[in-house]
């Protein structure tokens, strides 16, 4: 099935202008796409299962994130224009409510969205997904429906790269790591994992990614609060350097709470043969402390 998948999604970022328009040079600048399907594989150029299509949203250059993010999920909930793409969400599917929190969107879709299952299920998260993570404010989506999470789906969470999906041929390598999750009695507990590294990835940027997309044991949860961001991250020698964003600690979240996460970014870098020590930024900046919680000189592994 995830071979499957890489090979219906591997074009999905191959931007095509589907509609044709005329607009005026302050139009231009509200371009947005929108994700479709491709009614055809074969009849569509690049030949990938999800294609775009170009929206203009003029008179909303100075709109909040989550009023921009609503307007575009009015937009590709209204289906395309272009005769050879479908939407793979079900008709009759609206928006009950869309928030920001952070660099996390959160999706409240009505009940024909739970109608999905299976390939189609996938397809209409990441055509959602592919949507709002071209805002530079968001880059992760969640999506519910009617405030329940799809129990039948292997994670919640999406980011942009979980559509990027790329045939087995493009996988440039793979390393092996230790992902820290929290367990039912709340501590960090470590997950094997052995990570696909594609063109551009490093191991650390490998290692980010896959604990913001959570476990791959229902027994776990994510250490990561809502809404956490790591902004960038790089290794420098021995030294994995993690910049974090401030936008979370606008609405404190307990000591503990950030400890474990800084602490489940630490370990899961640390169990990288090439990684001995962590140091954490904030915005750029070196710091001694998350909001309330420590992160002072290099953190050991």
């Amino acid at each position: 099935m995830k071979k499957r998948l890489a090979l219906l999604l591997c074009c999905a970022l191959a931007f095509s202008c589907c509609a044709c328009y005329s607009g005026t040079k302050e139009e231009e600048e509200t371009a947005y796409q929108l994700y479709f399907m491709a009614k055809e594989l074969d009849g569509y150029p690049g030949g990938g299962a999800l294609q775009s299509e170009t929206v203009y949203l003029p008179g909303l250059e100075d709109a909040e994130p989550r009023e921009l993010a609503e307007a575009l999920m009015e937009e590709l909930l209204k289906g395309p224009l272009d005769e050879r793409l479908k939407s793979p969400i079900p008709a009759g599917t609206s928006l009950l409510s869309l928030e920001v929190t952070g660099s996390r969107a959160v999706v409240d879709l009505s009940a024909a969205y739970g109608a999905l299952s299976g390939v189609m299920l996938t397809l209409a998260d990441y055509a959602v997904t592919l949507t709002l993570t071209q805002l530079p404010d968001i880059s992760l989506v969640k999506i519910t429906v009617r405030g329940r999470e799809l129990a039948y789906r292997d994670r919640q969470t999406f980011t942009a790269q979980d559509a990027q999906l790329a045939p087995e041929g493009d996988v440039v390598s793979t390393v092996a790591a230790t992902l820290y999750f929290l367990d039912a009695d709340g501590q960090l507990t470590g997950e094997e994992r052995t990570l696909s590294l594609f063109e551009g990835d490093t191991q650390v940027s490998a290692v980010a990614r896959a604990l913001e997309r959570g476990p791959e044991s229902k027994e776990l949860v994510s250490a990561l609060p809502e809404g956490f961001r790591v902004k960038s991250v790089w290794l420098e020698e021995d030294v994995c350097y993690v910049n974090l964003s401030s936008a979370l600690l606008e609405d404190p979240l307990p000591e503990e709470q950030l400890a474990a996460a800084l602490q489940a970014l630490e370990r899961s870098f640390c169990s990288l043969e090439t990684v001995s020590e962590t140091q954490f930024l904030v915005d750029g900046e070196l710091t001694d402390a998350y909001g309330l919680a420590r992160a002072a000189e290099p953190l050991g592994g």
